[in-house]
């Protein structure tokens, strides 16, 4: 790792926009790989529930252990990951609605066709309960003011409980449709795993030249800045899929990778650091999560009862995100 992070010094100025070439391009194979997947059979509910949050959510999980070194910056990890997914459930979910439309399966597409969207729909639905309750769980955990080691573990047993109940359902749905994954499955996982592999790199060497800048004696670079920075960069992945697949009229993708990405963020993200280092659980971290919990209810209400966001809606939403951006930064 110190040597790719020297080759890539070595190149002077040009360093930083080398390195986020190299995180777009990381994360431009990854959407390759995956739509290569959907084209051999793999469901949309599956890479939005069981790949794709690992591959957009790579970054946050890298940025929490970086910042794991620095026990002072708590405060920039919870940044990074609410703002994250406050903005993965509004902009990344309302912008491609309001640009491609969602609409509800014909009727005339055949049982098939609408048991399909069917068995879609319970998926995400249960997919945004559960971000809403691991919102609600951190946000009782951080009802003390801090959030300690005890509680990154738990928070972090509360994602492998997730991860193996959503494996188990997978599985299960597989079995009843007697559906197996193409035998090219190891080697995708590999390319995936090369190209999460570029986004920690990318990642890693980023938020140290960033850190670097901010502790110069004449910085006039704001502590504040690098937890919304980093969120941001963290936020282009997860732009990168959501308007791909919502081009492609897959708003199922688009759904669950952005609804799933919240189960990296909280509770693995927010776990890892605060098992390192407490987190002092602030106003920003409550009032954050009290936004989250009401987009997923107001999601889930949406796919429940509608099964699809209007595109009236989905302007309300991407006024709830200027908002939110507006206190943030105030």
């Amino acid at each position: 790792m110190g040597a790719i992070h020297a080759s890539i010094s070595s190149l002077g100025s040009a360093a930083p926009f080398a390195c986020l070439a190299i995180f777009l391009l990381a994360n431009m194979l990854v959407v390759w790989r995956l739509e290569v997947l959907s084209n051999k059979g793999v469901e949309g509910t599956v890479l939005g529930t069981l790949f794709m949050p690992f591959c957009s959510g790579l970054g946050n999980l890298v940025f929490a252990g970086v910042m794991a070194r620095h026990p002072e910056n708590g405060n920039d990890v919870v940044v990074n990951c609410l703002f994250n997914n406050i903005t993965n459930l509004t902009l990344l979910i309302a912008l491609p609605v309001l640009i491609w439309g969602m609409t509800k399966i014909p009727l005339n597409k055949g049982k098939n066709a609408m048991r399909e969207h069917q068995i879609g729909r319970l998926s995400l639905s249960l997919n945004l309960i559960a971000a809403l309750f691991f919102s609600l769980f951190l946000w009782l955990l951080s009802s003390d003011g801090i959030l300690t080691s005890s509680d990154g573990f738990i928070l972090i047993a509360l994602f492998f409980f997730w991860q193996c109940f959503h494996i188990y359902d997978v599985k299960k749905t597989n079995l009843l449709k007697t559906q197996k994954y193409p035998k090219s499955l190891p080697i995708e996982v590999i390319l995936l795993l090369i190209g999460a592999g570029f986004i920690f790199i990318s990642t890693d060497w980023l938020i140290e030249w960033f850190q670097q800048l901010q502790n110069q004696p004449d910085s006039a670079i704001s502590p504040k800045l690098l937890g919304w920075g980093s969120g941001v960069l963290m936020v282009l992945p997860n732009a990168l899929l959501a308007f791909y697949y919502a081009a492609q009229k897959r708003m199922d993708i688009v759904y669950t990778s952005q609804s799933g990405d919240a189960h990296i963020c909280i509770p693995l993200s927010i776990g890892i650091y605060a098992i390192f280092h407490p987190i002092i659980a602030g106003t920003f971290l409550r009032q954050s999560l009290l936004v989250l919990i009401a987009l997923c209810l107001a999601h889930l209400l949406f796919v429940v009862i509608l099964g699809r966001l209007p595109r009236l809606f989905a302007i309300t939403f991407l006024i709830a995100f200027g908002v939110f951006i507006w206190i943030g930064l105030a």
